[in-house]
């Protein structure tokens, strides 16, 4: 297990609107090399620890009002988000979000821009991307509108991975879409995590897979960690379901 964190959040707390306490003494870790995730029911707090970190709580009037984040050994508090992109922390947002006007390869294209590489290097980064992800290759010249569910989180996890991030942060990958497509999404996940050693904090309510693919495992419950541990352990705990996300979602050893 690597030594070092890619990603420490020591005692967060987040105020929405001035009003708003969202977070309360959230800490926690991601090694490098990692998947970490970060589990619990709706509204626990899990897609905003995730734009804490990535600053963008600042568009939903969000204000970080205690604590450190550090990226790389670095407090990362006065970046800007397209600065932490540039530095390789990526986030993939809830929802799927793609520009359907564009085209599938043109949305990928989008996400290497912040990197200004050659179009020599950035035709060398898209046949990466389709290895990972060959249904986009036959989708390329599609409209991202026009294509299904499972292929828009595959364009938004790709356009992130044009970025070539060295820590992503995944937020309900699984949200809406067919356990086949969830299937073949986490396993391009852990493809990416062991072949090119990218880090992965995944906010996920379907703990059945979070668990499964994941080294670590942190639970939120009303914006606090109540519970961490292994990720092998957590899922043999009979209690995970009922306890904390209300018997909604079952555990798979």
């Amino acid at each position: 297990m690597p030594s070092h964190p890619i990603l420490q959040i020591d005692d967060i707390e987040v105020v929405y609107e001035q009003v708003i306490l969202a977070l309360r003494g959230v800490s926690l870790s991601v090694r490098a090399g990692q998947i970490v995730a970060l589990l619990g029911a709706n509204g626990a707090g899990k897609s905003t620890t995730l734009k804490a970190v990535s600053h963008l709580i600042r568009a939903e009037r969000g204000d970080l009002t205690r604590g450190r984040i550090l990226y790389r050994g670095e407090d990362i508090g006065q970046h800007d988000p397209d600065a932490l992109v540039a530095g390789g922390l990526v986030q993939v947002l809830e929802g799927r979000h793609c520009f359907a006007h564009l085209t599938v390869e043109d949305n990928l294209l989008i996400g290497a821009f912040v990197r200004k590489v050659s179009r020599r290097a950035m035709q060398a980064d898209l046949e990466r991307i389709y290895g990972y992800f060959p249904r986009l290759r036959l989708r390329r010249k599609s409209l991202a509108g026009y294509t299904s569910g499972g292929e828009q989180q595959m364009v938004a996890i790709g356009r992130a991975l044009m970025a070539k991030p060295r820590l992503v942060l995944l937020d309900e990958p699984s949200m809406g879409l067919a356990p086949q497509i969830v299937e073949e999404i986490f396993d391009i996940i852990a493809r990416l995590n062991r072949d090119e050693g990218v880090s992965f904090l995944l906010a996920e309510q379907n703990i059945s897979i979070a668990l499964r693919y994941a080294q670590y495992a942190y639970v939120l419950e009303s914006g606090r960690v109540v519970s961490q541990g292994q990720a092998q352990e957590l899922a043999q705990r009979e209690d995970m379901r009922d306890f904390y996300l209300g018997g909604q979602v079952a555990i798979a050893a």
